[in-house]
């Protein structure tokens, strides 16, 4: 895939739901402990959220750190704009922020 194949693909999975998770393994089978903490802080606000397995799609794994120019996972995004990995969701959900963002963008109930 050329590097504009993979930006569209990366805008087809931002644009497919208003939460989207890119992370290590799935919701339920997270395969690091920084997306079980994200997924686990996501969940306690019952946030509606999409996930992307980063490891089915090595091309995008690349292409989503250069898009972000964040070089880590998991990467949250609402509305198709980086909010950030664990720690910063963490901190968000402790200070209410990540809450009032998700009820804002229609990605929580």
């Amino acid at each position: 895939m050329t590097d504009n194949d993979m930006i569209q693909r990366i805008r087809e999975h931002l644009g497919s739901a208003p939460a989207v998770l890119f992370m290590k393994g799935t919701p339920d089978f997270p395969q690091c402990g920084f997306s079980a903490q994200t997924v686990a802080t996501l969940r306690a606000i019952n946030a509606k959220f999409r996930h992307v397995n980063i490891f089915e799609e090595p091309e995008l794994r690349e292409a989503l750190k250069a898009y972000s120019n964040w070089p880590t996972y998991p990467q949250l995004y609402v509305n198709g704009e980086l909010v950030g990995g664990c720690d910063i969701v963490v901190e968000m959900y402790r200070s209410g922020e990540l809450q009032s963002l998700l009820d804002q963008a229609g990605a929580t109930g």
